[in-house]
C-alpha cells in the first residue's frame, strides 16, 4: 500500500530540510515542495502567511515513521503531516516508490 504525505513548512529552507531528511533517509521516494499562501485560525486569530506545501510519495508502512522524523526537525509547534492512500497508481513508479524505499 502507498501514500502520498502532505506537508506544510515555514519556509523553502526548512521544506528542502525535510525533504532531503526524508528521501536520504528512505523515508519517502521522492517530495515535491513549491510555495503557497495558507489562512488559518492559530490561537484564536485569523492568520494569512507563506508557507511552502510537500508531497511525500512512499510506503504506507512509513508513515509513522516519517511522521516521528519530521516532528524532530520541524519549526512548527503543529505541524500538517497526513497521509493519503494511493488508491491506484501506474505500476513502474509504484515499483520505484517501493525500490526507493526498500532500505527503510
Amino acid at each position: 500500500m502507498y501514500v502520498t504525505v502532505y506537508i506544510t513548512a515555514g519556509n523553502k529552507e526548512e521544506a528542502e530540510r525535510i525533504a532531503r531528511t526524508a528521501v536520504e533517509e528512505n523515508l519517502a521516494a521522492c517530495v515535491n515542495f513549491f510555495p503557497c499562501r495558507s489562512v488559518y485560525r492559530w490561537k484564536g486569530k485569523v492568520v494569512e502567511e507563506s508557507e511552502y506545501i510537500l508531497i511525500c510519495k512512499t510506503e504506507k508502512r512509513l508513515f509513522q515513521q516519517l511522521r516521528k522524523r519530521v516532528r524532530e526537525i520541524h519549526s512548527y509547534d503543529v505541524p500538517a503531516i497526513v497521509a493519503y492512500d494511493i488508491v491506484e497508481g501506474e505500476d513502474e513508479f509504484l515499483q520505484w516508490v517501493s525500490d526507493a524505499t526498500g532500505k527503510a
